[in-house]
């Protein structure tokens, strides 16, 4: 007896092994536009036999207002931080408990016990980074560390600059220009934010997530961004600089979650797991142009990556921010003024 339980343990241990190897299927991905390697997707449906398919959405609450409405058919999301934390709140998400994955080991420390995840029971890291904007330093040479850019223009800018279209970057952005802290329930500090955006409105050109084009074209001299997208925009026009705005800077990451009663959870975990690994996590910092949380992945980027500006701000910079979701009452008056804004 104890020699069959052995032997069907072995047996067992190793279909466990070589399982993946021989996985199949599908997997439906629900994520940020312009955000995927192709190369990725081609190897993990090379790796596991799972023919991927792809959709992509521009924010944070596209993503959440599709997933609330329920029988989406994707199977994993990529929400950012404060939208994890919504999302299990909600029941939204699966546990699939990525602290029990063969490759959780390669997680930087720091980016485990995190306030939208303690520990990791949902998600996994995909890419971080912060957002500011971005100057063309031929057209502009004055010191571009400070919002004053965005919320006080100097003539030379004023009808220049591309704002992203989303709620909390702006005002989060606002809040730091003014002092004032995130979040806050204040109705006369909201007021002052109201007030600020109304003024620096008609400075503003565009509301575009396509930072990179609304750059490289030559459309805008300013354009709030992402520093990845920073980074691609300099390969493309090395006149592009990315601030480190005095007043501080918004942190973010953005983390692979499967939905609920995902239907294809195993291939789901595996995704997970795969993308732990040092040289996939490679794979999507070298198209998306962020870090992306994994230790020994730089090893496989191009040597001027992890020392770019962008990438690795120089000394002195703001230490990022990271928020977590605002209190109902306050998102309340946010979409107020987000709504009077976009009028």
């Amino acid at each position: 007896m104890k020699a069959r339980l052995m032997l069907a343990l072995s047996a067992a241990a190793l279909t466990l092994a070589v399982g993946p190897a021989f996985a199949d299927g599908e997997l439906h991905i629900y994520n940020w536009g312009d955000y995927t390697n192709p190369k990725l997707i081609e190897k993990f449906e090379k790796q596991y036999n799972v023919k991927v398919t792809l959709d992509d959405y521009d924010s944070n609450e596209t993503m959440l207002a599709k997933v609330r409405t329920g029988n989406t058919g994707y199977d994993i999301v990529v929400p950012s931080d404060y939208t994890v934390k919504i999302m299990v709140e909600e029941g939204l998400l699966e546990k699939t408990e990525p602290d029990q994955m063969s490759n959780f080991k390669n997680v930087k420390p720091q980016f485990v016990d995190v306030y939208w995840d303690s520990g990791r029971h949902y998600t996994v890291p995909w890419q971080f980074g912060t957002t500011a904007f971005a100057v063309n330093t031929d057209k502009y040479k004055g010191d571009i560390n400070t919002y004053a850019i965005l919320f006080d223009p100097p003539a030379e800018l004023k009808g220049q600059i591309n704002m992203l279209d989303d709620m909390n970057s702006i005002l989060h952005a606002a809040e730091r220009y003014l002092g004032l802290p995130r979040c806050g329930a204040d109705k006369a500090n909201l007021k002052k934010v109201n007030d600020l955006l109304l003024k620096a409105k008609p400075d503003w050109k565009t509301f575009s997530y396509d930072t990179i084009t609304k750059m490289t074209s030559g459309d805008v001299i300013v354009t709030q961004t992402w520093n990845g997208a920073a980074y691609r925009m300099r390969q493309k026009m090395p006149a592009v600089k990315y601030a480190q705005p005095k007043e501080g800077i918004e942190g973010w990451m953005d983390n692979v979650a499967v939905l609920k009663g995902a239907k294809n959870m195993e291939n789901a975990k595996l995704f997970q797991n795969f993308l732990m690994e040092p040289e996939n996590a490679a794979l999507i910092s070298e198209f998306a142009g962020y870090d992306n949380g994994i230790e020994g992945s730089h090893k496989f980027l191009p040597a001027d990556f992890a020392g770019s500006p962008e990438v690795t701000p120089p000394a002195g910079s703001p230490t990022p921010e990271f928020v977590p979701p605002c209190p109902p009452d306050v998102v309340k008056i946010y979409n107020q003024i987000w709504t009077n804004l976009r009028k």
